[in-house]
């Protein structure tokens, strides 16, 4: 009899613990782990596997399983080249099944009603995962949120229109279907959040660079309305300088892919290709095994996406114009070095006119003098400095990030509010590492000296600060004024997500932009504070009157 207590005594947490991390979906039963009194959830699947006569269509409903499905290790990477040297994943595995989502969730009795966090991981619509150390919830969920990191197709997988796919659906449109499967993932964390103590009614969405793209893109679409109650985005949206495609140019990109493709087989099989082959033999396309598919592919730049008639029924910009997008509290910013003026100058020497010629091809000839006298370049010197890095920054996506959070400012009745990311990261902590610089990545040789530490923030720089997941990093020397950088950065955030507002006790106080003509901006970084800067104002709305006022 002692025997059996003894044995009941060990049992019984065990049987507990178990019980603790399970969880019943509306598909079935889900079994985690404990991560020190965090409970995570890898691997979910949120819509079923768009594979075989899947590929490009909508995501579809998952099938419901029998039994307790294992949810401890991450689902697949979408497919994608190894395009951008600072990603780093959570599994090795990459597949056209891809639809999984992480979760990490603090609650202890799964009742307790917590606000919710859902990324978006960027990476040009082309690569990138939710299984990216980077991007981890753990942090986030040890300040009271359930934090979620919620996989999409890209490339060609997700973004390829063409005229047979658009037959095949009721609103004669195709397309942005990883877009879709961002709806997806947030309808499938509505619907079954509860049954990890998150509140449906509470779902904040954030993306960074092309995640913060898709924010902004959600938050135009007619599908979203109601499905989240607040947006971030960092780096980026789908109103930048060019409209979006129609549901014609997409397809007619489209039939240009199919048939470089046919072609490429051709010369592998030896068969010639006839014109337009690529647009007879779509099925073909569908039949090729992913591997084959994306290197024929070669999906090197940011991909199609486009009007489509379902997801997207008429540009952001009009949407947001007119007031019909998702009208929730906004928290956008970026980066004081997201491109430098190489991007703009083109391989030539780094003088004003070269400059110029370069923007050139961005805002035309007409009014090139004046734009370059509100950036304040009028020396070479400026062309390498601020000045030129401001010019680079806002051509690559900082203009669109304004004008997205100037338009729900105007229009969307709620609050916004923008940061400035200005910390650099510390140098490289080893050599023979991988370093993201403003404007590419570059590769150092297993021999080469660290790369020189950036004068600025950089594109993606930001991310580790405001997830909490600067260990998770360990390129780089982190010093303890990141860290407290970090923890600045993070309580915003979580803040923001709790409430709607990122203000609290210890942080400095940060205003919202609404009725103000300058609008505050905080700067991060070692001394945080607001700033309204005049200048920056004057650019930004100087360049929308050039590229808005007659569209």
């Amino acid at each position: 009899m002692k025997k059996l207590f003894l044995s009941l005594a060990f049992l019984l947490p065990a049987m507990g613990m178990m019980a603790q991390t399970q969880v019943k979906t509306a598909e079935g039963i889900l079994e985690g782990k404990d991560l020190s009194g965090i409970k995570v959830f890898k691997g979910v699947p949120f819509a079923a596997p768009p594979v075989g006569n899947l590929r490009w269509k909508a995501p579809q409903p998952v099938q419901k399983w029998e039994g307790v499905r294992e949810a401890k290790e991450f689902g697949a990477n979408p497919m994608q080249e190894p395009i951008f040297g600072d990603m780093n994943f959570g599994t090795k595995n990459n597949s056209e099944d891809c639809l999984y989502l992480n979760i990490w969730t603090p609650a202890k009795t799964m009742k307790e009603h917590l606000p919710v966090l859902i990324y978006f991981n960027g990476g040009g619509l082309m690569a990138g995962s939710g299984s990216e150390p980077r991007y981890a919830g753990d942090a986030m969920a040890r300040k009271g949120i359930i934090s979620i990191t919620a996989n999409y197709r890209e490339g060609i997988f997700g973004f390829f229109a063409h005229p047979q796919l658009s037959k095949e659906t009721s609103y004669k449109g195709s397309g942005n279907y990883g877009f879709m499967d961002q709806v997806a993932a947030i309808q499938w964390v509505k619907n079954n959040i509860e049954a990890f103590g998150g509140d449906p009614d509470r779902i904040t969405i954030v993306g960074e660079s092309a995640g913060s793209m898709s924010v902004s893109a959600l938050m135009a679409s007619p599908l979203c309305q109601g499905l989240f109650a607040q947006a971030m985005g960092s780096s980026g949206s789908v109103m930048g300088f060019k409209k979006i495609a129609t549901q014609k140019e997409a397809e007619e990109k489209g039939v240009q892919l199919a048939q470089k493709i046919a072609e490429k087989i051709g010369k592998k099989t030896g068969k010639k290709v006839k014109k337009n082959v690529g647009l007879k033999n779509l099925n073909e396309l569908r039949a090729l095994p992913a591997e084959e598919l994306m290197m024929l592919a070669g999906v090197r730049a940011v991909p199609v996406y486009n009007i489509d008639g379902y997801f997207m029924k008429e540009q952001p910009v009009d949407v947001f114009a007119k007031g019909e997008q998702t009208k929730v509290p906004l928290l956008i910013g970026g980066n004081n070095l997201e491109m430098n003026s190489g991007a703009v100058l083109m391989g030539k020497k780094p003088t004003v006119e070269n400059l110029k010629a370069g923007a050139k091809a961005t805002f035309g000839e007409e009014n090139i003098d004046e734009l370059f006298r509100l950036y304040g370049i009028n020396s070479d010197k400026d062309v390498l400095e601020q000045p030129g890095v401001n010019l680079a920054s806002d051509i690559f996506l900082d203009y669109s990030t304004w004008k997205w959070g100037n338009m729900h400012k105007l229009t969307g009745g709620q609050p916004v509010y923008r940061y400035r990311y200005c910390h650099p990261r510390p140098a490289m902590a080893i050599k023979g590492k991988v370093a993201a610089l403003a404007g590419g990545v570059v590769d150092a040789k297993e021999d080469a000296a660290p790369a020189p530490q950036d004068k600025g923030a950089v594109h993606s720089a930001d991310i580790e600060y405001a997830m909490g997941t600067l260990p998770t990093n360990r390129v780089f020397n982190w010093q303890p004024e990141d860290y407290m950088i970090s923890e600045i950065f993070s309580q915003y955030y979580v803040n923001f997500v709790k409430t709607g507002n990122p203000n609290g006790l210890g942080l400095p106080e940060w205003p919202s932009t609404n009725g103000k003509s300058v609008a505050p901006v905080l700067q991060i970084d070692v001394n945080t504070e607001v700033k309204a800067d005049a200048q920056m104002e004057k650019r930004y709305e100087f360049i929308d009157q050039l590229f808005w006022k007659e569209k």
